[in-house]
């Protein structure tokens, strides 16, 4: 090759070729991480009444470790090992990001629910309290106790036995076990009771978790289990009602779409509000919103958690609620099919929220607040707001200076003799003749008798209670449990199993569950129930659970309903059954039969 050439090579290597040496420089700034954006610490305004510790720990926090205070995570009951990815990712929320709390929720492979055990939960909440820069706030959804999440704790029965047993002691020292028991396993924050007034038979969800359809009833209720809660010694309680402003009303499952209150203005003050109004007049700590649309009250199609509206304007403004407003879980399709977790979360600020339950993803939500922060959208005063309410509950709880469970304590604190006394009293006191043609009951003569559980599903122990103390008052009873995988033809062969009984007593499981979308019975026991009743022998339908299940039935001899599925009212059931007590209770809701 000539010098010339090798020249001209050189020269434009040394000049580069017209727009090579730009493109070679874009992308190398594009691989350069891009700086994070500053943005300038603000005053704190404190309440006048906040205490000196708070405003010393609120100082030192960067922004970013405040909006994190704002969120909390699910846990479920596990104690990995430090290896495990799961605690890892713990690890990383819990003392890295710097969350303000956890809840405890469980799993449910195959539909089977599993509860947490005690021991196991307390060592992990140990733990994770060990860790964190700032206490945690631990809650669960103890609605009838802290059975509802965990092992070998009191089984209290659902609030619509409450509602019919409509004994406002028993109600008040539920509401104090229970907030003895969740101090006792390291939560501090009991997301209960349900003020929702169901007066909707359809609704798939509520049911059984509130304590009936007439308004002040539900607010007798929910005020005096306040004020039970409030009385637990040992740094007391936080307490919250939901689903504001109301989610008795409707025929949709929040956690698969969102609801709708169709209610006029007028209907929600003298029905939906009253319970909340109670629950604000008794101190309530917290209120849990609803995904509900509320047409009367923000006329956009969007749910109550994300409205200035209900809560700036509703909750705050005309019902004077200074507390902490928490949303329902934000990973629910009643939320979510609406709004990214970041967005969800941004708008739900705006509305007037303070914590942020579950977000779908907790990163996305603090990542989605923080741009709104830097935007504009979102002010660091509306922040700090909220985060000082979040670290006075802390403080008043004694969580600065306590945070940990005594382990040792445990088994003198949780279900005791005398909290199991109240529980099965309540079961029993709720106990429910509906109908009583020729009077079948109590059984004559349980030697004749059958009894078929028609269970929930295949892995539950529904029903097993039941059978055990049928079996123990009258050996010679005949009992069948069945499930509702089972085939037509294999529940045909039940049916003919129970030719020489009579009467027969069907006790069917049917709980109110996320997901579910309605509260008949399942499977094809309808047509084996129809089966049976279609044979001379008198049938005695049970409801353990949903009590409109009686409605569908008009043609059954006898209907019993113990308005809860616990174990303490198959015990309650049985007693009632074989005459030892009385079923007189008088139902908290209409059970009209279908036409």
């Amino acid at each position: 090759m000539s010098r010339q050439f090798f020249s001209l090579i050189l020269l434009l290597c040394l000049i580069g070729v017209p727009g090579l040496a730009q493109r070679r420089s874009a992308r190398a700034v594009s691989k350069k991480p891009s700086a994070p954006v500053t943005i300038p610490t603000l005053p704190i305004h404190f309440p006048r009444n906040t205490a000196p510790e708070v405003r010393a720990v609120m100082r030192k926090l960067t922004l970013r470790e405040m909006v994190a205070q704002l969120v909390i995570i699910p846990f479920y009951g596990d104690n990995p090992s430090r290896q495990r990815r799961e605690y890892q990712e713990f690890y990383r929320l819990v003392h890295q990001t710097g969350v303000g709390g956890l809840i405890l929720l469980n799993r449910t492979p195959s539909g089977q629910v599993l509860q947490a055990e005690p021991f196991a939960v307390a060592s992990f909440l140990n733990r994770m309290q060990k860790g964190s820069k700032l206490p945690l706030l631990v809650g669960g959804d103890f609605e009838r106790g802290a059975s509802m999440r965990l092992l070998h704790t009191t089984k209290f029965p659902h609030a619509m036995a409450y509602g019919a047993a409509n004994d406002l002691s028993a109600t008040r020292r539920a509401g104090a076990a229970t907030a003895r028991e969740a101090r006792a396993l390291g939560f501090q924050w009991v997301f209960a009771p349900d003020a929702d007034v169901n007066n909707n038979p359809d609704n798939p969800i509520i049911n059984t978790r509130s304590y009936g359809e007439d308004p002040q009833l539900v607010a007798a209720h929910v005020q005096a289990f306040i004020e039970g809660a409030h009385e637990a010694k040992e740094n007391g309680i936080l307490v919250t009602v939901k689903h504001f402003p109301g989610h008795g009303d409707t025929a949709t499952d929040t956690h698969v779409g969102m609801a709708r209150i169709s209610a006029d203005r007028e209907r929600l003050d003298r029905l939906e509000l009253i319970p909340f109004k109670a629950a604000i007049a008794a101190k309530v700590d917290g209120v849990m919103t609803g995904h509900l649309a509320v047409p009367s009250i923000e006329e956009q199609d969007i749910p109550a958690t994300v409205s200035a509206k209900v809560i700036q304007g509703l909750l705050r403004k005309e019902l004077g609620f200074e507390g902490l407003a928490v949303t329902d879980a934000m990973d629910m399709q009643g939320l979510s099919r609406q709004y990214s977790a970041g967005e969800a979360s941004v708008r739900a600020l705006e509305a007037g929220i303070d914590v942020l339950l579950i977000p779908s993803n907790a990163d996305a939500a603090i990542k989605g607040v923080m741009d709104a922060i830097v935007s504009g959208r979102l002010t660091q005063a509306r922040i700090h707001q909220s985060v000082v309410k979040i670290l006075s509950a802390k403080h008043r709880l004694g969580l600065f200076h306590n945070r940990l469970v005594n382990l040792e304590e445990i088994s003198e604190q949780i279900d005791s003799p005398e909290f199991a006394e109240l529980a099965q009293t309540v079961a029993e006191k709720a106990l429910a003749t509906i109908r009583n043609e020729g009077g079948i009951l109590p059984l004559r003569d349980p030697a004749k008798a059958c009894l078929v559980v028609l269970a929930e599903a295949k892995q539950t122990t529904s029903g097993r209670r039941m059978i055990e103390d049928a079996l123990t008052r009258s050996p010679q009873m005949k009992t069948l449990w069945l499930e509702p995988s089972m085939k037509p033809e294999e529940l045909a062969d039940s049916a003919a199993q129970l030719g020489d009984c009579s009467p027969v007593v069907v006790a069917a499981f049917v709980p109110a569950a996320s997901y579910k979308g309605d509260l008949i019975l399942p499977g094809n026991f309808t047509g084996f129930l129809e089966t049976v009743l279609s044979r001379p022998a008198p049938v005695v339908l049970c409801a353990l659970g949903s009590p409109y299940l009686l409605r569908r039935f008009p043609q059954v001899a006898a209907k019993v309903a113990t308005f809860s599925t616990t174990v303490t009212s198959e015990a309650a059931l049985v007693r009632g059954l074989f005459g030892e007590v009385p079923m007189n209770a008088k139902p908290p809701v209409t059970l009209t039969p279908i036409p």
